[in-house]
């Protein structure tokens, strides 16, 4: 039997909160919330478990489009 539920992102794979819309890369867990950093650096915002999902293909593409022009700006 499939199960219709998705898998939550692990650690080092990117994730949105669905309760913000924001996407950033998951660093851990810690007292019940996930710590997702945005994709970009900065600080880490905490999530409730359940508001933690895969990005769309598209959200995806475009965070990872952020990074790469970032470190295209750094010089990396």
């Amino acid at each position: 039997m499939a199960s219709n539920q998705q898998t939550r992102p692990g650690i080092g794979e990117l994730a949105k909160d669905s309760a913000s819309g924001r996407i950033g890369v998951v660093m851990g867990e810690v007292g019940g919330r996930v710590q997702i950093r945005p994709v970009d650096g900065g600080r880490e915002w905490d999530a409730m478990p359940d508001n933690v999902v895969a990005p769309r293909a598209r959200e995806e593409l475009s965070a990872r489009l952020a990074i790469r022009n970032g470190n295209s700006r750094n010089g990396l």
